[in-house]
C-alpha cells in the first residue's frame, strides 16, 4: 500500500521513499510513500523526477501507485521532487472549482454534475437549461469577493455515514477527506488544494456553452487568469492599433465595418451577375445554333474555377434553347446546364456518363456537376456533352 503524502499536506515538494516493487524493466515503479498526484477526480497528474529520473505519468492502482519513468531507475530507496509549479496551478484550479461549484449552487441554485481540469483550461457541467451573461458575471463577482476574504481551506477525515452538510452526496464508503472552505462549502475529494482563497487568486469565466442537457463554464483561475487576461488585453491592443481606434470603439467599429462587408458582397454578386450574363450573351451569340435550334456553349478555360462556370451557366440558361458544358482540369470536374426549354435533364444526363468513368456528381435538372478521376476521363465526358447527339437526351 503507498501512503499519499498529499493527502494530509499538499505543499510537500521533495520526499524520500522506499521502492517496494518495480515492473517494465525498472520504468514502472511503486513506493512505500508518494507526494506525486495520479490522475483522479478530473485533475492530472503531477510530474517531477524520482532519482533525478523524470516522471511521465502517476496511475492510481487502487492500494498503490504507480510512478512511470522516462528511464529505468536503479536503488531500493529514492528521493522524489515535484514539478512544483505545475502541482500549485493545479491547486490553484481545484480549489478555485470548489469556490466557484459553491457559489454557482449558493446563488443560482445550479448543481455541478461534472469537472474536467485541462492543460490551459477547467470545465465545469452544470445541470442548469441556460447560464445567461449577468449570472455568470455574478458568479465571478461573488467567487471572487470570496477570493479576496482569503478563508481558510481545510482538510478532514470523517466517516461516511456521519459526514453531513456536503454540497454533493458521496456514495463512498468508509472514511471521506473532506475539503472545506470555511462557511461555504464542504467537499468529498482527494484532489490537492490550497490553504486558503486568497492563494488560488483571479477566477476568470471564459467561455458558456450550451452541452447535451446542461451547461458548460469553462474558467481559469490564479496565474492562468492573468496571463489569459495579458493575452486578450495584448490582442485587443493590437486590433485596437491595427484599426487606428481606441480599444472601446472597436465593438461600434467592426459593427459598422461588417455592415460595409456585407454591402459590398451583395453589391459584388450583383455585378458578378451582370458580367455573367454579359458573357453568356457573347458566348451565346457566337454559337450558331444546331438543327434542332439548340445552342451548345463549350468552356475549358484553364483559368475558370467551378464557382466561375456555374455563375456563368446560370446565365447562359436564362437564354432560350441552350446547352452549357464547362470543365475545368484540376480537380477534374465538368458542370452542365441546360435551359428548360431543350427538354434535357442536366442531372439524368450528366450522372449516366460520370457513372461509365467511374465519377460521381448531381444536381437538378438545370444545373448539374460532376467529377472524374483523371483528364482522360473528363475528356471523354465533355466530348460526349459536346456532340450533338445530346440534344435528343432526356
Amino acid at each position: 500500500m503507498t501512503e499519499r503524502l498529499y493527502y494530509t499536506d499538499s505543499y510537500i515538494r521533495d520526499f524520500e521513499a522506499d521502492i517496494t516493487d518495480r515492473a517494465d524493466g525498472s520504468r514502472r515503479i511503486y513506493l512505500n510513500r508518494t507526494a506525486f498526484y495520479p490522475t483522479s477526480g478530473g485533475q492530472p497528474f503531477d510530474t517531477g523526477q524520482l532519482g533525478g529520473v523524470l516522471v511521465t505519468d502517476v496511475v492510481d492502482e487502487g492500494d498503490r501507485i504507480a510512478h512511470l519513468l522516462a528511464e529505468p531507475l536503479a536503488g531500493s530507496r529514492v528521493a522524489g521532487r515535484l514539478d512544483w509549479p505545475r502541482r500549485f496551478d493545479h491547486m490553484q484550479q481545484h480549489t478555485g472549482q470548489h469556490l466557484l461549484s459553491a457559489v454557482l449552487a449558493g446563488e443560482l441554485g445550479l448543481p455541478t454534475v461534472a469537472v474536467h481540469f485541462g492543460k490551459e483550461s477547467s470545465t465545469l457541467d452544470l445541470d442548469a437549461g441556460s447560464l445567461t451573461t449577468d449570472q455568470s458575471r455574478l458568479a465571478e463577482e461573488k467567487a471572487n469577493e470570496l477570493v479576496a476574504q482569503n478563508l481558510p481551506v481545510e482538510v478532514g477525515f470523517e466517516a461516511a455515514e456521519s459526514a453531513a452538510g456536503l454540497r454533493k452526496p458521496s456514495d463512498r464508503r468508509g472514511t471521506l477527506r473532506l475539503i472545506s472552505i470555511s462557511g461555504l462549502d464542504r467537499s468529498a475529494c482527494g484532489g490537492t488544494h490550497v490553504r486558503a482563497t486568497g492563494e488560488i487568486g483571479a477566477i476568470l469565466i471564459r467561455k458558456v456553452e450550451r452541452v447535451r442537457k446542461g451547461v458548460r463554464l469553462e474558467f481559469l483561475c490564479g496565474s492562468r487568469a492573468t496571463q489569459q487576461a495579458r493575452a486578450d488585453h495584448t490582442l485587443l491592443a493590437q486590433l485596437a492599433a491595427d484599426l487606428s481606434a481606441a480599444p472601446e470603439e472597436l465593438p461600434h467599429l467592426i459593427s459598422a465595418q461588417r455592415e460595409d462587408l456585407k454591402q459590398a458582397a451583395a453589391l459584388n454578386r450583383e455585378l458578378e451577375q451582370k458580367l455573367d450574363l454579359l458573357r453568356a450573351r457573347e458566348l451565346y451569340a457566337a454559337a450558331g445554333p444546331e438543327t434542332t435550334g439548340i445552342r451548345r456553349v463549350l468552356v475549358r478555360d484553364h483559368e475558370e474555377s467551378l464557382e466561375s462556370l456555374r455563375g456563368l451557366a446560370q446565365a447562359i440558361t436564362s437564354l432560350p434553347k441552350v446547352i452549357f458544358v464547362g470543365a475545368v482540369p484540376s480537380p477534374p470536374s465538368v458542370v452542365l446546364a441546360a435551359s428548360a426549354d431543350t427538354g434535357i435533364d442536366a442531372a439524368g444526363l450528366l450522372k449516366s456518363l460520370l457513372t461509365s468513368v467511374g465519377g460521381r456528381g448531381g444536381g437538378s435538372s438545370r444545373l448539374a456537376q460532376g467529377i472524374v478521376p483523371g483528364r482522360a476521363q473528363l475528356e471523354k465526358v465533355v466530348m460526349s456533352l459536346g456532340s450533338a447527339d445530346t440534344s435528343s437526351q432526356t
